[in-house]
């Protein structure tokens, strides 16, 4: 029961912390979708709620940093962002 409670908490703070984001919605997006997955992941493992909100922590991290990736991929088709913080052309398949 506890385990069950758990999740809907992190799942309910990991859309609340999401829904305070207008600007990036990939962003935003990406640390909800991480932050649930991870959750799920950590409470699976664990078989408690510190491993829920540990995974759901890191999971949401995560989701959020990729989301963010790909959201600026998106803001020029057919160009990429590099770590540099230039934007080229994007090879060919990407």
């Amino acid at each position: 029961m506890i385990r069950k409670i758990s999740l809907a908490a992190v799942a309910a703070l990991t859309l609340a912390a999401s829904g305070c984001t207008t600007e990036d919605r990939y962003t935003a997006g990406g640390a909800g979708i991480g932050g649930l997955g991870g959750a799920a992941i950590g409470a699976g493992i664990t078989g408690d709620a510190r491993g829920a909100l540990i995974g759901g922590a890191i999971g949401a991290g995560t989701g959020a940093v990729v989301g963010n990736v790909i959201g600026r991929s998106q803001e020029r088709p057919g160009y990429c962002r590099y770590s540099d913080g230039n934007i080229y052309r994007c090879p060919a398949g990407y």
